[in-house]
């Protein structure tokens, strides 16, 4: 859910009624980014024997719709196929998510769990992955014949929270560190005795939230807690080091760690920024983006409900509302395409306690077309389990090609009010045009304490969101103001208060 700048945005329950009636190529594929079958197999001269047949193990790769990602999933595909056929006469099953259902909600798991049970009933495991998960396949079918396939297992790579965080709702604020998830960069595996449970309970109760938020701390929740099951269990060949480094050595998995370059940078000059304020906060907030990211971008415009020449600000025509500025963001989507502004491919909005760094993003967009209509940040999820819809998350930023705002505002979808929730309307006018939500974790809703030390250490981010209880300049310059290295720490003050909505 988006914070936006004036004031934090309310709870949003008593939006519901109106909310449903509203009702790549890919990245430069070298052998170094992904690994080639030799490198993979390279630790052992001869395929290891198991106890486990290859076809025991139905592989679902966590992929998405845009082209982008879509490539580099079935990359992913083609390569654990070729390793099972160099050392196993039975080829795996491998699926992409976002080919497997038309449910929106599909990425959310939950939902196909009853269709993997009635397929793959039979099968011993269920190994779930990202896009950049690289995974040795001998070593793997090793580790996870350690495990009773007969038996109740949820294998995967331990995080934990240090602190009770939002994004999590202060969940077992007494003591967060007992509660462990899995890290879906390392892979994650249900063994299908519990796959089959959980699939017998979902077709007798669906249950589903309201708001998917943090996918991977959710389904925790729900098979452990919400379903009497098991808790994870870590596996410490589940790694997420980088493949070619010597920490990966004994592991099954290891992750990608590094920014998507697709082979030249978006120029400056193409990307637009729209910082959402209120004369509230114009000596607060803006004053920090100034110091940090403004001097990075070569098109920036504010937009207030006060104009100020000292800033400058723009004044759109919409008061500044309690809650939601969807009129707000709106009028942007709309100045955006006329002639008061440059004509680029792209336009970013943000809060005006939103950090970035453009220099990241400017890396990452290499990898888009944005003559495709392209609608790219932090995904969150609204009532997928009974046929809602995803959306970005404005705290952290969305990214629109241009050809996006265009399909967009030709619909005539808009917001109902202006002070409807600005990215949840979007999500669903996206939606409701077939145009993907496109998810990349390295956008953030919240601070760098919100999220897990081992979540963050194989990231590069791009944004993070919130001034609360921080130095947002430190914060910038220790996550953001260093152009491509993955950060090695993370700020770790403690809070003041004990809890602040997003």
């Amino acid at each position: 859910m988006v914070t936006d700048s004036c004031p934090p945005l309310a709870v949003r329950a008593q939006l519901i009624p109106f909310l449903l009636m509203l009702g790549s190529n890919i990245a430069s594929g070298t052998a170094k980014e992904h690994g080639t079958l030799s490198q993979i197999l390279s630790d052992s001269n001869e395929p290891q024997k198991t106890s486990m047949e290859m076809n025991e193990v139905v592989f679902v790769i966590q992929s998405q719709k845009q082209s982008f990602h879509a490539n580099r999933a079935a990359k992913l595909k083609q390569d654990i196929l070729l390793q099972a056929e160099a050392f196993s006469q039975y080829l795996p099953t491998v699926l992409l998510i976002h080919e497997l259902s038309k449910h929106e909600g599909a990425w959310t798991i939950i939902p196909i769990i009853p269709h993997l049970s009635t397929t793959y009933g039979k099968k011993s495991w269920i190994f779930f992955c990202e896009e950049q998960t690289r995974i040795q396949i001998p070593k793997l079918l090793e580790v996870i014949s350690r495990y009773d396939k007969t038996k109740e297992w949820f294998l995967g790579k331990a995080l934990y929270d240090e602190q009770s965080t939002i994004i999590h709702h202060y969940a077992f604020a007494e003591d967060p560190m007992v509660f462990k998830y899995p890290d879906f960069a390392a892979g994650w595996a249900l063994s299908i005795p519990l796959v089959n449970r959980l699939a017998k309970q979902l077709r007798i109760e669906k249950p589903f939230a309201d708001f998917t938020i943090d996918l991977k701390h959710e389904i925790a929740l729900f098979i452990s807690q919400k379903s009497n099951g098991p808790q994870l269990t870590p596996v410490k060949e589940f790694c997420t080091e980088d493949e070619t480094s010597p920490e990966a050595t004994n592991c099954a998995t290891a992750f990608q760690t590094y920014l998507p370059f697709c082979g030249k940078l978006v120029e400056k000059k193409n990307l637009f920024f729209a910082v959402k304020t209120c004369k509230k906060f114009h000596q607060e907030r803006i004053p920090i983006v100034k110091k940090t990211w403004e001097k990075q971008a070569a098109l920036i415009e504010y937009y207030s409900d006060h104009a100020d020449n000292s800033i400058p600000t723009q004044y759109l025509g919409i008061p500044n509302t309690e809650r939601g500025h969807c009129g707000k963001t709106f009028a942007i989507l709309e100045r955006f395409v006329s002639h008061a502004v440059p004509e680029v491919p792209w336009l970013m909005i943000v809060d005006d306690d939103t950090l970035i760094s453009i220099p990241r993003l400017q890396r990452l967009l290499s990898c888009y077309n944005p003559k495709e209509p392209v609608f790219l940040g932090e995904r969150y999820g609204y009532g997928l389990g009974t046929g809602g819809y995803s959306y970005i998350t404005g705290g952290g930023g969305i990214v629109f090609s241009r050809e996006a705002v265009k399909q967009l505002l030709a619909s005539g979808c808009s917001c109902y009010s202006n002070d409807a929730p600005d990215d949840m309307v979007l999500g669903m006018c996206f939606n409701s045009l077939g145009i993907p939500v496109t998810h990349s974790p390295l956008f953030h809703q919240a601070r760098p304490v919100d999220y897990p030390k081992d979540y963050l250490a194989h990231q590069v981010p791009i944004s993070f969101h919130k001034h609360w209880n921080i130095d947002p300049v430190e914060v910038y310059l220790t996550w953001l103001a260093n152009e491509d290295d993955p950060v090695s720490h993370q700020i770790t003050r403690k809070p003041k208060k004990e809890r602040e909505d997003l």
